[in-house]
């Protein structure tokens, strides 16, 4: 019983940081993006590697991406420990993760310098199905080895 209400409290203050992301300004948000391409291009030149396509433009989409794949992941977590069917527990998934990134680019409608984009919502989504998709991957590699320790004894 305790395990669903952790799951819940993990997953919404997660989406809070998420939003919170969302709410950042615009130039505070380029410089904390413009901090992590630093770090990124540094190590890259260290082992002597050219990222020259690696732009804050990139490294904003792949922040979407990552970002919304941890929330796919949290997901599954969640809506598994929830004890509902299982077309339930896809249709709120989905919905979920979706009405997510919604509400993560309406937000930024109303924040200085930020704009929503819908291509950022698909990507998200993206992001999402991905998450989900490891999340699967490593429950079936999980549920077999189950199945096959049991056969061994």
């Amino acid at each position: 019983m305790k395990r669903k209400y952790i799951w819940i409290l993990i997953v919404g203050l997660y989406v809070l940081f998420i939003f919170s992301n969302s709410m950042k300004i615009a130039d505070t948000s380029s410089k904390d993006s413009g901090r992590l391409l630093y770090l990124i291009q540094s190590v890259f030149q260290y082992f002597e590697l050219n990222v020259y396509w690696l732009t804050e433009h990139v490294i904003r989409k792949m922040g979407h991406f990552a970002e919304y794949s941890l929330l796919g992941m949290l997901l599954f977590g969640c809506l598994g420990a929830q004890g509902m069917s299982e077309e339930r527990r896809w249709t709120y998934h989905a919905a979920s993760g979706f009405l997510v990134a919604f509400f993560d680019e309406t937000i930024q409608l109303f924040v200085e310098g930020r704009s929503g984009q819908i291509s950022d919502v698909w990507l998200d989504s993206a992001g999402v199905a991905f998450g989900t998709l490891v999340m699967m991957g490593i429950y079936f590699i999980y549920k077999r080895s189950e199945i096959l320790n049991a056969k061994k004894l």
